[in-house]
C-alpha cells in the first residue's frame, strides 16, 4: 500500500493543476445539486420493531383519517391570582385564542377548547387547550408555528398567562456560531503548530472542501434516498474532525521529509506513503465505527451513520490527492520562516532542518540536536512506566465512577431551560394537574382476534379496571371505539414525572398486566405515546450497545492487527479507548445527572442522561481515539522496523506524532467545547460528553497509558505468532517496502540503512 500512496502522492503534486480542477468540479457539481434538489424529506422518527411503534401504526390503519403521530401542542393558560379560569372575561379570552389555533393554519387538525374537554385544574386557575395537528413536529411550517406564538399572544393582551408546550415546537438547534467559533480556534492551534499561514490554512481548506462536497451530495440525494435534513448533521462535525486530522497528519510528515533534504515532489510522495497508510487505516476505523450505526435500526441514526462515514471517505480521498497538489502550490511557503531562510528547501534541505520545529529526522540531543517535548515526555514514561500508567488509569477509573449510576432516557419539555416557554407549560401544567399529566400513556386494545364470547368493549374495561388498582397511576379515560368497533384507547396519566424511573417501571407493570388479559381474552394491549416511546427507544439503545460495541471493536482489532502486526498493540489500543469513554460517560453522569460544576457549564436540569449519548459517544469517540492511536504508533512501528530498539522507537514516535496529535486532540476538544454553549441541553451534553472524552482518550490514555504499557511489554508489544503472520495481508504501512525498493533505486542515505542489518 505504501508503494501505491506514494506513487498517488507524486502524480497528485505533479499533475496538481489537473487533481485540484477534479475536486474543484465535483465541489461545483455538488453544490449545483443540492441548489436544484427537491426540498429535503420531512424528518421521522420510527423506530422499528418497539411496542409503541406497532400501537402507532395500529392507530393509522384503525382510526383512518388520523394521525396518530401527528404534532401536538398545549396552550396552557393561567389565571391571575384570585382569578379563575371560568371567569367570564377569561373565558371569553381563551375561546377567542382557540378561534385563532383552528383558524390559523391548514395543518391544524383539530383543536380541544379547555372547557369542553373539562382541561381545567382543581383549583380552577389552569387550563389548556389541546391542539393536534396533520403532520409531525419536523414537517410544521414556519406559518403554523407563527400562528401558534400569534394565538398565545392574544391570549396574555387579555391578562393571562399563556405558555406552550408539545412536540410542535420542536427545531433543529442552530449551532452555525459554535462551528465558527470551533473553526477559528483550530486555525490559531493550526498557525502556532506549523509557524505558517500557508500550511495552517491547508487543514483548514481541505476539510471546508470536504464537507462541502459531502453535505452538498447529501442534500442532492435527500429526496431520492429519502434523506431528512437532520443526516447532514453528523457527517458535517464528523467530516470537519477528521478532515482537519488528515491533512494536518500528511502536511506534517511532508514537512519533515523535506527537512531531511527531499525534493519536495519526493517529500510529498513518501508524506503520502507513510502517513497516508496510517490515513488510510484511521479513515477506516472511523467508517466502521459509523456503519456499524446500523446495528441499533433507529432510521435516522442508519442514515446519520452512513452519511458521515461517506463524507470520512471523501477526507481520506482529498489528504491523499489533494493535499500533495495543494502542497505543490505552496512551494516554500508550506515551511516555517526559519525553514525558508536557512536554505532551499529541497535542495539544500539540511540546512533547514532544524528551522521545521517538531519534526526532526530522528537524532537526539546526543547528536547535537535539540529534543522537543514529545521526546522529554517519551523519556520520563520510559524511566517510571509504571508510576505514570497506574497515575492514569487510577485517575480516568475514579472519573468513571459515576457511570455506575448511569440512568438513560429522552428528553422532553421538563429538560428545555426554565426561560423557555415550553419549560413553562411544562411546569404550568404539573402544578394544575400533577407531574405525571405531561406525560400520558396511550394504551391501545386491538380485539380483532379475541377469544369467542369475548368483545373488545369488555376487554377495555377489563384493562381500565386493572390499571388503575397499579401503583403510580393518577388517571385513567374510559375507552374509546374506533368505527369498526374492533379497536379501542385509552389514556393512563402518571402520578410521576415522564422521565421519571417509577413511570419507566408503571410502563413495564402495565405490559404485564396487559399480557394477562390477552391470555384470558385473546385481545391485546399495546403501550404507547411519546412516554412509551422514549422508554422502548432507551431500552432498543441499551440492548444494542454490547453488541454495537463488540461489532466496531472487533473489526478494528482486526484491522490494527493487519496495521500494526501485533496482538497486544491493538489490543492494549481497544482496552485504553473504553476506559476513556467510560470515564468520559462519568464525566457526563456528574455534571448533567448529578448536578456537579453544573453552574460552570451552564446546566439549568438535571435528569436522566440521553438514551443515545452512549452509543453515540462510542461512534464518534472510538473513530478519533483510533486515528491517534494509528498516527502516534505506526511512527514507532516504522521505527522498531527500521532497527531501533523498542524504547527508542516510543521516543522516536512522540518527537515525529505527540506535537500533531496534541495539536489535533486541541482542535477537536475546541470545536466540540463550543457546544456546550448552546442553549439546547442535549447539544450542550453531546458537546461536553465529546470534549471530555477526547481529552481524556487523547491525553492521558494514548499520552500516558500507550507509552508506559509499550515501555513494560518492550519488545513483546510487537510479537505476533508466526502461523496469524502468514494470514494477515501485508499491508507495510510503515513503508519497508518502499524503502527498499527506494534504497534499491538509489544512493543515499535511505540505501545505506536498508544495507544495515536492522536491531530487531
Amino acid at each position: 500500500m505504501a508503494t501505491f500512496l506514494y506513487k498517488l502522492g507524486r502524480f497528485a503534486f505533479r499533475r496538481r493543476r489537473f487533481v485540484a480542477l477534479i475536486w474543484v468540479a465535483l465541489l461545483a457539481v455538488a453544490g449545483v445539486g443540492a441548489a436544484t434538489a427537491a426540498s429535503p424529506a420531512a424528518d421521522s422518527f420510527s423506530i422499528p420493531g418497539t411496542e409503541a411503534q406497532r400501537a402507532f401504526d395500529l392507530l393509522d390503519q384503525r382510526y383512518p383519517g388520523t394521525n396518530a403521530d401527528g404534532a401536538t401542542a398545549r396552550v396552557v393558560f393561567r389565571a391571575p391570582e384570585g382569578e379563575s379560569m371560568t371567569d367570564p372575561a377569561n373565558k371569553a379570552a381563551v375561546e377567542r385564542t382557540v378561534h385563532a389555533l383552528q383558524s390559523g393554519s391548514s395543518q391544524v387538525d383539530r383543536v380541544a377548547d379547555p372547557y369542553t374537554a373539562k382541561a381545567l385544574s382543581k383549583d380552577g386557575r389552569t387550563a389548556y387547550a389541546q391542539v393536534s395537528y396533520k403532520v409531525t413536529g419536523f414537517e410544521l411550517s414556519d406559518a403554523s408555528k407563527d400562528a401558534l406564538e400569534d394565538a398565545a399572544k392574544d391570549g396574555r393582551d387579555a391578562g393571562l398567562r399563556v405558555e406552550t408546550g408539545g412536540n410542535a415546537l420542536q427545531a433543529i438547534p442552530e449551532t452555525g456560531a459554535t462551528e465558527v467559533i470551533g473553526i477559528a480556534i483550530s486555525a490559531v492551534v493550526l498557525v502556532i503548530t506549523f509557524g505558517a499561514l500557508i500550511a495552517a490554512g491547508l487543514p483548514l481548506l481541505t476539510a471546508l472542501i470536504g464537507v462541502g462536497i459531502g453535505v452538498s451530495t447529501i442534500t442532492a440525494l435527500s429526496s431520492t434516498l429519502d434523506l431528512s435534513s437532520t443526516t447532514s448533521t453528523l457527517a458535517t462535525m464528523i467530516g470537519l474532525a477528521v478532515g482537519i486530522d488528515y491533512a494536518l497528519f500528511i502536511v506534517s510528515r511532508y514537512r519533515a521529509e523535506v527537512a531531511e533534504g527531499r525534493e519536495r515532489e519526493e517529500a510529498a510522495g513518501r508524506a503520502v506513503g507513510t502517513a497516508g497508510s496510517a490515513v488510510v487505516f484511521a479513515g477506516l476505523t472511523v467508517v466502521i465505527a459509523l456503519v456499524g450505526l446500523t446495528v441499533v435500526n433507529i432510521p435516522m441514526l442508519t442514515k446519520m451513520g452512513l452519511a458521515a462515514a461517506g463524507t470520512v471517505v471523501i477526507a481520506v480521498l482529498i489528504a491523499l490527492t489533494l493535499i500533495p497538489a495543494l502542497l505543490g502550490f505552496a512551494g516554500a511557503r508550506a515551511l516555517p520562516r526559519k525553514a525558508r531562510k536557512a536554505g532551499k528547501p529541497g535542495k539544500a534541505g539540511k540546512a533547514s532542518k532544524a528551522g521545521v520545529t517538531g519534526e526532526a529526522d530522528g537524532r537526539d540531543a546526543a547528536a547535537g540536536e535539540r529534543p522537543n517535548m514529545g521526546t522529554r515526555w517519551a523519556r520520563f514514561v520510559l524511566r517510571r512506566p509504571i508510576a505514570v500508567l497506574l497515575t492514569a488509569v487510577i485517575g480516568l477509573g475514579v472519573v468513571a465512577i459515576p457511570a455506575t449510576s448511569l440512568e438513560l432516557g429522552l428528553p422532553d419539555d421538563g429538560s428545555q431551560p426554565t426561560d423557555t416557554t415550553q419549560r413553562k407549560a411544562y411546569d404550568l401544567l404539573s402544578d394544575g394537574f400533577g407531574p405525571g399529566f405531561n406525560g400520558p400513556l396511550m394504551l391501545v386494545v386491538d380485539g380483532r382476534d379475541a377469544h369467542a364470547g369475548q368483545s373488545v368493549k369488555s376487554a377495555a374495561a377489563r384493562v381500565a379496571k386493572e390499571v388503575r388498582g397499579l401503583d403510580d397511576v393518577a388517571v385513567v379515560t374510559p375507552p374509546t371505539f374506533n368505527k369498526a368497533g374492533d379497536t379501542a384507547m385509552l389514556n393512563v396519566v402518571p402520578k410521576s414525572k415522564p422521565s421519571s424511573v417509577e413511570t419507566e417501571d408503571l410502563v413495564h407493570d402495565i405490559r404485564s398486566t396487559a399480557d394477562g388479559i390477552a391470555q384470558d381474552t385473546g385481545a391485546r394491549t399495546l403501550v404507547t405515546g411519546t412516554t412509551a416511546m422514549n422508554v422502548d427507544v432507551s431500552q432498543k439503545l441499551n440492548d444494542a450497545l454490547v453488541p454495537y460495541l463488540a461489532l466496531v471493536v472487533g473489526l478494528a482489532f482486526l484491522l490494527l492487527m493487519v496495521v500494526f502486526r501485533s496482538v497486544l498493540v491493538p489490543l492494549k489500543a481497544a482496552l485504553g479507548f473504553l476506559l476513556s469513554v467510560v470515564a468520559a460517560l462519568g464525566a457526563v453522569v456528574a455534571v448533567f445527572q448529578w448536578g456537579w460544576l453544573s453552574s460552570v457549564f451552564g446546566v439549568e436540569q438535571t435528569g436522566p442522561i440521553m438514551s443515545m449519548m452512549p452509543i453515540f459517544m462510542v461512534g464518534v469517540v472510538f473513530g478519533l481515539a483510533m486515528d491517534y492511536e494509528v498516527f502516534l504508533v505506526t511512527r514507532m512501528r516504522e521505527a522498531f522496523v527500521h532497527g531501533e530498539r523498542p524504547g527508542e522507537a516510543v521516543v522516536t514516535g512522540f518527537r515525529h506524532g505527540a506535537r500533531v496529535v496534541t495539536a489535533a486532540a486541541v482542535i477537536m476538544i475546541s470545536v466540540f467545547a463550543g457546544f456546550i454553549g448552546s442553549s439546547d441541553s442535549m447539544i450542550k451534553m453531546i458537546g461536553f460528553g465529546l470534549a471530555i472524552a477526547v481529552f481524556f482518550d487523547a491525553f492521558l490514555v494514548r499520552m500516558a497509558v500507550v507509552p508506559a504499557v509499550l515501555a513494560l511489554l518492550g519488545r513483546s508489544a510487537w510479537w505476533l505468532p508466526r502461523w496469524l503472520q502468514k494470514l494477515l495481508p501485508n499491508v507495510d504501512v510503515e513503508g519497508e517496502g518502499l524503502r527498499t525498493q527506494l534504497a534499491g533505486t538509489a544512493d543515499g542515505p535511505d540505501a545505506d540503512a536498508a544495507r544495515e542489518p536492522a536491531r530487531v
